[in-house]
């Protein structure tokens, strides 16, 4: 190449037109980073500054993206965790035809979720369920709410650590510690042991912070959502016979009062078990970006999503097992078909996918059970509230929670150990719980339409004019639902012997027992405390000042 005098070849300026668009490129994206890091600060301090504006102090970290709030709703859904769970349940009691009452309890927990929209949108705060109530009900109602709620999540975690059971000795015998699994309380033993691993991890997980739960919430929901798309694929190649099968009652029914309606609806507690908890996505509001926008969209894609994917791995099932009338089918659920079906191999990879479900499961329903119990006691609504709303400096956490939910799930675990019916029992009263905790906050809510005093939050989610007859359709389910659930079905609540009538009207008597004598606890004693405790206490809420006796007029 020819060059000048001073030595440079001649095409020298190319390079550093090239270098300069170089330079002026990184600049560009250190602006635009500026400028994204600058929104997120300001929508930020936006939802700090509407947390203020109800009275609280922001002290948690907002870390959570839109999706780690789509992951926190639907991994406490879980498809795979309560499909797989259950699905023997629903078989047992109704055959087949029982995968009908998949879109039912579809549509009516859809009604429940529309109205939870409105509510995340317009109350963007820690403890869902019970800052609803509150806000709708009063303070009393708002209590009973939260304590329904945050006792049914202690309840539904020992619930979901009992599918450890259900899976991993499916997958190795090794995973049996407790006998040989054929005795009659081998199982029951057994399942109480993996449990308390299970929360025990939770415990400890929850305990470190909201970004390591929500990182291993994340993968773990990534990890089930693709399992469950190529389960369906896989079942769906599978498959041997038609439709047809799930119309056919094949008897089931016969001899019960109602017929086949009653087999049905003591099955639906195989699918009322699943779709419950997309609450969660706003329960974790003080920790995500932009929660009163992110929030209802997370709930309603979680349900959806749930919905579709898990009603079409029932289905395909259904039609791919080798044979519809199995005990086995009865008995191991789910877990048989894939394993009857896909193989041992692919079968156990799929069931493996399962276990890591039940994980991040157990993880959401604890991360909630933890909000619900922080919201309350800066509220100073239950015992040792502040040591309960202590906000851990290196953790940016409530600790305290995570370790006293826990111990609580692992106490409901060992009372049951020598229960037969140990998954059942204990799943359908946590369910029950939950649609009571739900109703405090539907039936509020419509009452408040009925009267025109509710006012969805401006330029967010609304129903318009469809949120009076979506409201009354979610308070009809929600009540039905639950007397359906708490039944005293023997088939249920005592299937063994001995039988007794009190452990048959389990449902009502232990829900009766925990609202009624936590209620009783609440008005004889904390009702008299509650208030937002003063390390927790926004600037913008300050303490009413004491009344001042009027002045005396002067000689």
């Amino acid at each position: 190449m020819r060059k000048e005098a001073g030595g440079s070849p001649e095409r020298a300026g190319p390079p550093d037109d090239r270098r300069d668009s170089g330079d002026e490129h990184l600049r560009r994206a250190r602006r635009a980073r500026r400028a994204r890091a600058e929104a997120r600060h300001a929508s930020d301090h936006d939802d700090d500054e509407s947390l203020r504006a109800f009275g609280y102090k922001p002290e948690l970290k907002r870390t959570l993206g839109n999706f780690h709030t789509f992951a926190a709703g639907i991994s406490y859904i879980s498809i795979l965790t309560g499909t797989f769970q259950l699905f023997y349940f629903g078989v047992k009691f109704a055959g087949p035809a029982y995968w009908w009452s998949w879109p039912m309890v579809f549509l009516g927990q859809l009604m429940v979720a529309l109205c939870f929209c409105e509510l995340a949108a317009s109350y963007p705060v820690a403890g869902s369920v019970y800052n609803w109530s509150k806000k709708l009900g009063g303070p009393h109602v708002g209590w009973l709410g939260g304590w329904m709620m945050t006792t049914a999540t202690m309840v539904s975690l020992a619930a979901v650590a009992l599918a450890y059971q259900v899976t991993l000795p499916q997958i190795s015998a090794f995973f049996q510690f407790v006998g040989t699994g054929h005795g009659p309380t081998d199982a029951a033993q057994n399942a109480v042991l993996l449990g308390t691993v299970l929360i025990l991890f939770t415990t400890l997980v929850n305990a470190y912070g909201v970004k390591l739960m929500a990182s291993i919430n994340s993968a773990g929901v990534m990890i089930e959502l693709i399992a469950a798309v190529v389960l369906v694929l896989l079942l769906a190649a599978h498959i041997t016979r038609g439709p047809a099968a799930i119309v056919r009652t094949d008897g089931y029914g016969a001899g019960q009062p109602l017929g086949y309606l009653g087999a049905f609806l003591t099955a639906s507690l195989a699918s009322a078990y699943v779709m419950y908890g997309f609450d969660t996505a706003s329960s974790l509001g003080e920790e995500s970006r932009d929660p009163s926008r992110n929030a209802p969209r997370a709930i309603l894609r979680a349900l959806i999503a749930s919905f579709l994917i898990g009603g079409l791995i029932l289905l395909f099932a259904l039609l791919a097992v080798p044979d519809l009338h199995a005990k086995a089918l009865a008995v191991d659920g789910l877990q048989y078909v894939v394993l009857s079906t896909l193989g041992p191999t692919v079968g156990q990879i799929v069931l493996w996918c399962v276990v890591v479900a039940i994980t991040v499961c157990a993880l959401a329903v604890h991360a909630a059970g933890i909000r619900l119990a922080f919201a309350m006691s800066r509220d100073n609504c239950l015992p040792a509230s502040s040591l309960l709303a202590r906000v851990s400096p290196r953790f940016g956490t409530p600790v305290v929670p995570a370790v006293v939910i826990g111990l609580i799930a692992v106490c409901i675990l060992l009372l049951n150990i020598n229960q037969p019916q140990i998954f059942s029992v204990i799943t359908s009263i946590a369910i029950i719980m939950i649609y009571v905790a739900y109703l405090l906050v539907t039936t509020p809510l419509m009452i408040r339409r009925l009267r025109g005093t509710w006012r969805p939050a401006e330029g967010r989610f609304s129903l318009g004019r469809l949120g009076l007859p979506v409201n009354v359709l979610a308070v009809l389910w929600g009540i039905g639902m639950a007397l359906n659930l708490a039944w005293p079905r023997p088939e249920v609540y005592n299937a063994t012997g001995p039988h007794h009538w009190y452990l048959r009207w389990g449902a009502f008597l232990f829900v009766g027992i925990v609202a009624g004598g936590g209620f009783t606890y609440y008005w004889l004693v904390q009702r008299k405390r509650t208030g937002v405790l003063e390390a927790h206490r926004s600037s913008a809420q300050q303490p009413p000042a004491r009344e001042q006796p009027p002045p005396t007029a002067s000689p």
